[in-house]
Parts: C-alpha cells; structure tokens; sequence
C-alpha cells in the first residue's frame, strides 16, 4: 500500500515530522517497507536563463552557453542540444550533481578547447519521460534560481507499508490517518460531505441471480448523465502518478483514486455500451471476456460475473471488461460499488492469474456499510470534474446493518500483556479508532465498527488497545526458576521424531523440508485425493492437496538435485502426512529415498568399487529407525509387496500382527513416470505414531553391561526348502531354539538354479551361538544343531541339505 505525505494530511491534521511518522507507523503495526523521495533524484537541479547561446569555436553542433542560475556570476557551458538558444529556460545541473539517466557524477571539464561548468539537461537524462532530443524548455514565467524538484512538486515523500491480510481498513489512506490519529499523531478531519441532487430514478436495473447470496450480498448503482470525460485534475494526476499508477481519464481516475483513499474499489461502465439491465450470477463454462488489460480469459461457474444482454461485461471484483470501459468518447456513465465474498475474489484471480488493487482490496474484505457511501462520494467526484446529472441509486441485495459488540472486562489487558492501561486512555484510544465504548464498572460493551472484520473477541480487543499505547511498554519478565530438576516434556512421538532425525542424518542422509500440500494427481498417485483433504483456499493451483505421503515431496527433490548435477543424493524427511480429515487420520511419518551411487557407506565414486544403492539399502534405512524408535525388532515381519506406487516385486511391508509399520523398496517405474521423475530410485516410509511404546521399566538404572568371558561359536547350516518359504521365517524359527544362547542369526546365501529340483531354494543361514555358564561341548552343539534342523523341518519343511 502507497501513499504520499500530502496524501495522508489531507485526511489527517498534523505538525509531525515525516520520520516520526514513520516510526509511528511501524509501531502501531502498519510496517513500513520503503520511503522513497522522488525529490532526491533531482537533488541540486535548479531553474536557469540562458543569457546566450552561441556557435562553439571548434564544434559544429555545439554551442557556447553563457546560464543565468540564480546563485552569483553567470556560468559557461558547453551544451549539444539543438534547442539551445539565447532567452530560453532550461535545468542547470552544476558539477559535483548526479545525472540518473547518465549514471554520472558530474564535475568541470574541458570540450573540444572550451570549459564547460554545468551541463542543461534534457528530460531523458533525469528520467523523466523518453525525450532525449533536446534539452528541458521550461515556460517563461519559471523562476530562476528555483530547485526544479520543487518547482514541478515532486518533493512529496512516498511511503509504503506491508499489510497484514486483516487489516482491510489499512487499505485506504484514510484507514491509515484514522490510525495515526488514535496514536496521537493529530487529528482526523471530517469527511467531506456529499451535496448532489438525485435527478429521478435510474433506468437500469440490478438482479442478483445466485444460487448463494454470499456471493454477492449488494450491489448499488448509479447513472450519472451528461459527463464530459477528458484527462482527470492535476492534483488527482500527481497522486496517482506518485504511486506509480497511470492516469487514464477523469472517470476511470476517480475508481482509483477511491480505491487507495476510501479502500472501496468501484467499477464504471460506459452506460450507452450497456444492453438492459444488469444481472449478478455465476459465468457459464465455455464463457470469456475481452478485459481491461487487453487479455480474453476464458471463465467457468466458479466466478461470479456481471452481464447485460450481450453477455459478460465484468468479471466480479477483479476487472472490468473492455467492451463497456469508459472512454474519451462517455457522455453516460454507470457507477458501481458492490459486495463481493472474498474467498470467491481470491480464487477467481488465482484460477485466472489476474492481480488487480481491486481484487487485493475484496479478497481481504471491504468496508460493507460503505458499500452506498462509497456511490455517493464516487458520484460527487464524478459530478464535480465532469459535470452532469445523477440519477438515484438502485441497490440490489441489503447491506447488514447488524453491528458487533463485545463484552470487555478491562481487567483483560492486563490478565494478557501485563500492561495496565488507564480506563481513560483505553477508552480514548478505542474510541478514536472507531470502537465505541458503553457501559460503566469493570465490564463495559465495545463496539466493532464495519470497517474491521478480523475483530472477533476480546483478545482483539486488547490487541487494539496494545498496539496504540505501545508494544513497547509490555513489561519483559523473566521466567520463573525452579529449584528442583525439570521433568522431561517431551511426549513420545516428540522423542521418535527427533530419535528418527538422528539416526537417518547418522546413515549419510540429508535431511529435506518438502510442502504439506501436493496437486490432486499426485495425492492420487499415493491412495490420497480424498474430497475433504482438498485445500479451500491453495497457495497454487499445483498444492491443492492435503499430502498422503512424504515421498511425494522426496522423489521431486531427488529429481530437482538431480537435474542440477547432484544425481547421488539421499534424502529424508520426518514430518506429518493426512489420511483424512477425522481426529486420528493425520500421521507422523519418516521418509527417505536414496538415488545413484548413494550408499549408506557414503556418496559418490570410490576407487575401492562403487555400487549404486538399492532396495536392501532403504531396508537397513527402515530397520534402524525402528530399532531407534524402540520398536520390537524381533517380532517384525518382512512382508513382499507394498503398496501400489513400490514395485510389486521389489519392496515389502513391515508389519507386526495386524499392525504395519510401513514400506519399503524400489519407486514402481509408473509412479515415476507419473512425477516426471528418471529412475531407479529406492524409497521407504514409516509411520511412527503405529509403533508400540515400550514397556516401562521398574528402573531409570541402564542395565549392567554384560561382556561374555566365553569365545561364541558359529554354525553354517544350508537347508533345501519349497520355492514359496519365506527367508524371514526361516530366520525366525532360529531365533526362537534358545533366545538366551542364539545371539544372532544371518542370511547369508541364496541359490535356486543347476542341482536343485525346480519350484525349490537352498538357503544358507549362520548361527552365532553364546555360551555364558561354561564351554560348549562338541554334544551340546549337536544337541543345539539336531533341535534346530527338527523344528525348521515342523514348521518350514526344510531339510539338510546334502
């Protein structure tokens, strides 16, 4: 939002200093971002007489000007413009002053043989139009000596601020006086009041034809005869200008200048370009408008339009159509001032990619009981720079006139800052901010004004007030200390998050920040799109979407560093993921993918032999977070296949029971295509809420560490078994023989091929055996050895194998 400081006095009566102002500014929560000072530019130019101009002596196109400047003797300069003549008025720019155009500090020189003490400077040079044929010819009546900043009126600071989306009554110059005022910066000045009179009815009518009357709860017209439109006033010009908008004519100039006073856009149409009456509804598909920008956009019923009897003549808070604009040529014109739901102005100009000073006043909410008094003074511009007749307005819909009112303990203030404000100054502050206060004792009834819909209860209330009196003032107050130790805080999934963190960063992974929101074909992709994780109001039209998984947000990020020379990159995330919209569908999940050459071993090429990362990789990757997390490792079961964006024949579940954990394995080829991504590419993912908290232990004491006086023995065993056994439950039936002396049991061979009947594998399992009361004997290792082939024949059908 800009404005200039003249701007703000016209609203606000005040002595303070433009840097008091700013910082008031700041204070009060309307952050200054820029101050700028179009007179700096211009800094040290003066008005200057040209005494005389002649031929320069060895120079055919120059010429030997002796300049008046107001500022002692006449000074010489050497001057190459063609309009260089004596008795002329024209901008000196003495030595030691900065030309823009030229990007030059200028200083005293010498051209061809004659000194040269200045320079008179064409417009292009100080940037202010494209005219560089000449230098600036000034009327005769300037005065010499003048800055030329001055003389033009450009020393008018322009300052912008940063607006926080609910404060829509920020968006007008006037909200920002009203606010000013409030801090104690001056006084506001009374609008100015409307004195027109209504000549008969309006001819054309409004209907509002929507299936919801949010949409559009009023609608106001007005027709106004009998206009003369040409370039708007000088003084409406400058302000525009300064803001950096371009003047059109005086009708279109009047919106804008509304629009960025009053924070009340409005739109006018050329009422002789207008077919019948107007109609309020939702556009039709397949329907398009040629708009004020030049562009034709093509609508669809989501967006709320306005039409006539030709079709669409404005596309509804955003912009105006060029069929019905006003023009040099207007003599009837029709001026606008409607309601609009903002949600449905935001998603209009995203879906079309329009941003307009109109949609990013609706989209925030305007002023509703302006809605009529915005008309009027629009109408009273109208009539007073281009003369006419106006008819009555016609409203369409009703504006609400339900006012808000909170009940205010003033005790609140100080419960929630700390601060305690005077009721006086309370109430002086809220009352000049629009907030009127009723009401006597500790509980008094506060007001909401129109203008300010983001207030809602009584912490806004003290937030108001806060803000006014200084946020400066909150006392700091140290907090308490304890003189007994802190419980820990952290809950367990705080605990596993932060475990999970550790041990993937401890494996060579980098970790990754990826969007909570995806495009509805990649949450498809990955089992999600439900309609209730569908955002209502997406940043962009690709993060629609609620995410159903991290990995979505991965494999992009493998892709883009791929893409950027680092195809060797293994990433991970632990963060939250949506299922649904019920208590327990969100999930926190972690998530990794390793690409390339990316082992846990380290990244890159290796002069020992590099091998490119696979399945068994993001296993281990899987496997150590669960042993971190505190999960039972030696329940879990490896399941084949995952789920349908993993390859069915490279990836499997973890699971335990009935309870998964999660996946892992290789990006099915399908999922890849889909995100535009190039494989391989090896992923898992884990839930770690679904992971079993541990069983709580009598003692905090770690327990004794045990390191066994006995030399453990290993014990090779190849076992011929049907094709369709699992490894894992082979494995599994090892461990169970005797868990006190099984200390650990490996895969470490699997043959299926030459001398082994089809349909049938031979696996090779080692078994690390440690004796912990005495040696074991060769008998006790046959004992363990026959105990072991028996109870995998019973439960696997395995045998020995020859």
């Amino acid at each position: 939002m800009k404005f200039t400081l003249s701007w703000l006095k016209d609203h606000l009566e005040t002595d303070a200093k433009l840097d008091t102002i700013v910082e008031t500014l700041t204070r009060i929560g309307l952050e200054v971002e820029n101050v700028e000072d179009p007179a700096a530019k211009l800094a040290g130019l003066s008005i200057a007489y040209v005494i005389e101009a002649k031929q320069h002596p060895n120079a055919d196109r120059l010429r030997v000007c002796m300049v008046e400047t107001g500022q002692g003797a006449p000074v010489q300069v050497v001057c190459g413009a063609p309009n260089a003549r004596t008795g002329m008025k024209s901008v000196f720019s003495p030595p030691g002053t900065y030309i823009p155009g030229k990007d030059i500090t200028l200083g005293t020189g010498v051209i061809r043989g004659v000194e040269s003490g200045g320079m008179l400077c064409s417009a292009a040079e100080l940037q202010l139009s494209e005219d560089h044929d000449g230098i600036i010819d000034l009327p005769a009546d300037a005065p010499v000596g003048t800055s030329y900043a001055a003389w033009l009126g450009l020393s008018d600071p322009v300052i912008e601020i940063n607006l926080t989306p609910n404060r829509p009554d920020a968006t007008g110059v006037y909200g920002i006086a009203r606010d000013l005022a409030a801090a104690g910066l001056g006084t506001l000045k009374p609008a100015k009041p409307v004195n027109f009179a209504a000549a008969g009815a309006c001819p054309i009518g409004v209907t509002l034809d929507l299936d919801d009357a949010a949409l559009c709860p009023a609608f106001a017209l007005r027709l106004v005869k009998g206009v003369k439109n040409g370039p708007s006033p000088e003084w409406m010009q400058r302000k525009l200008k300064a803001i950096g908008l371009r003047p059109i004519n005086a009708l279109v100039d009047v919106t804008n200048f509304m629009t960025f006073d009053q924070g009340r856009p409005l739109h006018v149409f050329d009422a002789d370009k207008v077919h019948g009456n107007l109609v309020v509804r939702r556009a039709i598909a397949g329907e398009s408008i040629l708009a004020l920008d030049g562009k034709i956009y093509n609508l669809d019923p989501s967006m709320v339009v306005i039409a006539d009897g030709n079709g669409v003549e404005s596309l509804a808070g955003v912009m105006g159509g060029e069929v019905s604009g006003c023009d040099e040529g207007t003599t009837n014109v029709l001026i606008e001032s409607a309601l609009w739901h903002p949600l449905n102005i935001a998603r209009t100009g995203r879906a079309l990619g329009i941003n307009t000073d109109a949609r990013y006043r609706f989209e925030r909410g305007v002023d509703p009981a302006y809605t009529v008094p915005g008309l009027d003074a629009a109408t009273q511009l109208v009539l007073d720079l281009c003369g006419g007749s106006a008819s009555e307005s016609v409203v369409a819909g009703e504006v609400s006139s339900a006012t808000k009112t909170i009940d205010f303990p003033w005790s609140e203030t100080l419960r929630l800052t700390g601060l305690d404000v005077p009721k006086a100054e309370a109430t002086t502050i809220l009352d000049k901010l629009g907030f009127p206060v009723s009401g006597a004792g500790d509980v008094v009834q506060v007001g909401v004004p129109s203008w300010r819909p983001d207030v809602e209860g009584k912490a806004d209330i003290v937030e108001e007030i806060v803000r006014i009196h200084g946020i400066d003032e909150v006392p700091m107050v140290p907090m308490a200390r304890e003189d007994k130790v802190h419980v820990p805080v952290l809950t367990l999934i705080q605990k596993r998050t932060r475990a999970a963190r550790r041990v993937l960063a401890s494996r060579g992974m980098t970790e990754a920040y990826t969007w909570s929101f995806v495009s509805k074909a990649e949450a498809e992709t990955f089992g999600g799109g439900k309609p209730e994780l569908a955002l209502a109001n997406p940043v962009a039209s690709e993060l629609s979407d609620m995410r159903p998984t991290l990995l979505v947000g991965l494999i992009k990020a493998s892709q883009r560093n791929a893409d950027r020379g680092q195809g060797d990159t293994a990433l991970f995330e632990v963060g939250q993921i949506f299922r649904g919209d019920a208590e327990n569908d969100q999930k926190i999940a972690a998530s990794g993918v390793r690409r390339g050459l990316a082992k846990p071993t380290g990244a890159g090429r290796f002069w020992s032999g590099s091998a490119e990362a696979d399945t068994f990789d993001v296993k281990a990757d899987a496997l150590a977070v669960l042993a971190q997390c505190g999960a039972p490792l030696a329940g879990v079961q490896v399941q084949p296949g995952g789920p349908s964006w993993f390859h069915p024949g490279r990836s499997a579940t973890l699971a335990m029971g009935r309870e998964i954990y999660g996946w892992f394995g290789e990006v099915h080829p399908a999922t890849l295509e889909a995100l535009d991504v190039a494989g391989p590419l090896y992923a898992f993912e884990l839930i770690l809420d679904v992971i079993p908290a541990p069983k709580a232990k009598p003692t905090k004491v770690k327990a004794r560490l045990e390191l066994p006086d006995l030399q453990p023995v290993t014990r090779d065993f190849a076992f011929l078994v049907d094709g369709k056994v699992k490894a894992e439950d082979m494995l599994k039936v090892a461990r169970g023989i005797d868990r006190a002396l099984v200390a650990g049991v490996t895969l470490f061979d699997l043959y299926e091929g030459k001398g082994i009947e089809p349909g049938r594998k031979s696996i090779g399992i080692e078994v690390k055996l440690q004796p912990r009361g005495k040696t074991m004997t060769d008998a006790d290792i046959e004992a363990f050895s026959g105990a072991l082939v028996a109870e995998m024949a019973k439960k696997t059908g395995a045998v020995l194998r020859g």
